[in-house]
């Protein structure tokens, strides 16, 4: 799923400028589940907002609404007849539901309240972490089900980098190797004789390294 983290409310409420009317429109998907952009969130965004304008001696009006996904043009539709009536649109989906409702709405004030962060899963409540770097060429079959492009912290392709330790990264002692994790999954599945295949270069011209990034929510966690 999509992780985001939703900007500090001083930022979004200087994109909604002299807007008197704003929609707040939550995302019942990705963002969700991360507890970022569902309709909790969406609720408290507004208050936040109202309370903010009005000390600040600017009152804004807001409505809100959350759809089941904002990444899909047959729920965005459903938001025409707010949408409409307001100056500015707050999107609390990841930027593909921002966009979406910029293209949907291109005469309305669309904005982003959410910094969307990577591709991953839940390791433990109110942790998330990333799994897929969105590479286009999946090697999973290969590798055991365990990406080396995102958990491997120098995304290598083709064994281990020696320099591994104990089964842990040399970069971050906490991050597990993911080669060794490879290796002991082959291993298991006795399908080590599969190691013995050379994967072809990849262009890491726009490549990140530095292994999976997390983003963890302090205040949900157990």
């Amino acid at each position: 799923m999509i992780i985001a983290q939703q900007k500090p409310i001083g930022e979004i409420e200087s994109y909604i400028g002299a807007a008197k009317k704003i929609l707040v429109a939550g995302c019942g998907g990705c963002v969700t589940v991360c507890l970022s952009g569902g309709q909790k969130e969406v609720d408290i965004l507004a208050t936040c907002l109202r309370i903010l304008r009005s000390k600040a001696g600017n009152p804004v009006e807001v409505v809100s609404e959350t759809l089941e996904r904002q990444c899909d043009k047959e729920y965005v539709e459903k938001l025409e007849a707010l949408v409409k009536d307001v100056d500015c649109v707050v999107s609390l989906a990841c930027g593909v539901g921002v966009q979406y409702l910029a293209e949907r709405y291109p005469d309305k004030y669309v904005v982003p309240a959410q910094n969307t962060k990577f591709i991953g899963g839940t390791t433990e409540h109110g942790v998330w972490e990333e799994r897929c770097g969105l590479c286009g060429e999946c090697i999973l079959a290969s590798t055991g089900g365990i990406c080396p492009v995102i958990r491997c912290s120098k995304s290598i392709l083709n064994g281990p980098c020696g320099g591994s330790s104990n089964g842990k990264c040399e970069i971050d002692p906490d991050t597990a190797c993911a080669w060794a994790l490879i290796y002991e999954q082959l291993k298991r599945q006795g399908r080590e004789a599969s190691l013995c295949e050379v994967f072809p270069v990849k262009d890491w011209s726009k490549s990140r390294d530095g292994g999976p990034r997390k983003y963890v929510r302090e205040d949900v966690l157990l």
